[in-house]
């Protein structure tokens, strides 16, 4: 356990610590070049460094005064450090502990128990004293000009520059509840964006109560923060979960936060950049996109509400946050990795014979999902993809392909290899109609269509298979240490 990152700049440090982090002093474009460099290095192996750009070029032609970092989530051990682990797992693990809170017998079981029920305590957000960091400069009215921010135009068919790395906050009109939300915003102009929040988000939800109501919303749209606070907008959480208590629990702090300065909402107080505005319900939407999107592919333009620009505050030396997406992999795949690992144990929470899962870089997310099961009776791999597609954001996969316990769902060569070995395409196929990805531009209409579980389980006698089912083969211990023994005096590894 380290301590927690409190700024952007302290995570920056500690990559450029670590010997991660390339400074590009070279004039960079905002528009297509810093992208095109970005997409180059996160395809390298492992990631690549992250990047930041000290010089960026605005779309006028001058430098901008606030440097562009990119790619700072994106590889496994800076995904870890952001969230001070030593492995992403170790989060899964404490919830898999918190999630055991049975009364022990006894008054020492229940001293014992003592430590993680006051560990849960320390989760609430605080709000900071003084003036808050993230509003050392203020700009209102005429001062307000996004075009002095180096919002980055990625692809070339883009529908202009877009905010990519965001945590954009909002309230429950009638319960209160915050939610912080990771959706792309497009700037339309020096004080406007437009706002792209699909329909099954919570910021959306909330958008259309107040709308309702004929309310105008307050939003923020924060643009970095500590890391964990970043990375929290972007979880899968339930709606009635701040996300700024849960990045509390990663962080093992509270996150700091203050109050906006023209709207009742709070934000992170050591926040790089916080664009303020709200939403008027009686005017019309407005024209978001095409965008090119973390399937490989430009989503469609399509209408989204305006948001009215009221302040930008920010940090006396504000860093823009920033990333990409597009064919992958990308830095979103690390950030994907993290929420994988992380909500394990939710999953087996109602799931329990659940081993692990993973869901690999080219089926960005929600298109592929491996799973291992322990299985204990015939037709269970059907059983878990029931419960897998009744389950949050995971009713959104589009192909479940679930394997016995042994594989290491991790390595997608080696469950692909176990699984068309196992399967007959015909007995271990199932298909069935749901919601899909909005993003999803095979699905037969918008946002439904079909998904396909495959069980490339071991088949039993009950579910119909009487022929012997064959063992995989693998060389006997005996013989493999023998061979390590002498491994070094073969010679084939030579330096």
């Amino acid at each position: 356990m380290t301590q927690p990152l409190d700024t952007l700049s302290e995570f920056i440090a500690a990559i450029e610590r670590a010997g991660e982090l390339r400074r590009i002093t070279h004039p960079v474009k905002v528009h297509l070049e810093m992208c095109e460099i970005a997409d180059r290095v996160m395809k390298m192996p492992g990631g690549g460094p992250a990047l930041l750009f000290e010089k960026p070029v605005l779309r006028d032609g001058t430098i901008s005064a606030y440097p562009v970092a990119i790619n700072l989530f994106g590889s496994m051990s800076r995904m870890a450090m952001a969230l001070g682990v030593d492995r992403l797992d170790d989060h899964g693990d404490r919830i898999t502990k918190l999630l055991d809170l049975k009364v022990p017998e006894g008054f020492l079981g229940k001293l014992q128990l003592l430590p993680r029920l006051l560990e849960v305590a320390k989760f609430p957000p605080r709000m900071a004293s003084g003036t808050p960091a993230c509003q050392e400069v203020v700009w209102q009215g005429e001062e307000i000009d996004l075009d002095k921010i180096p919002v980055l135009t990625t692809w070339p068919e883009d529908g202009g520059p877009f905010i990519t790395m965001t945590a954009v906050v909002s309230k429950d009109p009638q319960r209160g509840i915050r939610n912080v939300g990771m959706y792309r915003v497009q700037q339309m102009g020096k004080r406007h964006v437009a706002m792209h929040w699909q329909r099954h988000k919570t910021g959306a939800a909330h958008w259309r109560e107040m709308a309702g109501r004929g309310e105008k919303m307050p939003v923020c749209i924060v643009v970095g923060a500590d890391p964990a606070s970043m990375y929290s907008a972007s979880a899968p959480l339930p709606p009635n979960v701040d996300e700024f208590i849960f990045a509390g629990f990663l962080r093992r702090s509270p996150v700091k936060l203050c109050k906006a300065v023209t709207c009742d909402l709070e934000v992170p107080a050591d926040a790089e950049i916080v664009i303020e505005g709200y939403i008027d319900p009686a005017e019309a939407l407005v024209v978001e996109g095409p965008f090119g999107d973390h399937t490989g592919y430009y989503s469609e333009a399509d209408l989204y509400p305006r948001v009215h620009v009221t302040a930008v505050t920010m940090r006396r030396n504000a860093v823009y946050c920033a990333t990409i997406v597009g064919r992958p992999p990308m830095e979103d795949f690390y950030l994907g990795h993290a929420t994988e690992r992380i909500f394990l144990p939710l999953l087996k929470l109602t799931t329990p014979e659940i081993v692990d899962y993973h869901m690999p870089a080219e089926g960005v997310f929600h298109n592929l999902v491996f799973v291992s099961i322990k299985k204990h009776y015939p037709g269970q791999a059907w059983k878990v993809m029931n419960a897998l597609w009744g389950a949050g954001l995971m009713s959104l996969a589009k192909v479940l392909v679930v394997v016995d316990d042994w594989v290491d769902v991790r390595n997608p060569q080696e469950a692909w290899w176990v699984a068309l070995n196992n399967i007959d395409p015909e007995r271990d196929t199932r298909f069935t109609m749901g919601p899909v990805d909005v993003l999803d531009h095979s699905s037969r209409a918008f946002t439904y269509g079909s998904k396909m579980g495959i069980d490339a389980t071991k088949k039993w006698p009950e579910e119909g298979f009487t022929r012997d089912w064959p063992t995989v083969i693998e060389m006997d211990p005996d013989t493999k240490a023998r061979v390590d023994a002498i491994w070094s005096q073969l010679g084939i590894e030579r330096a």
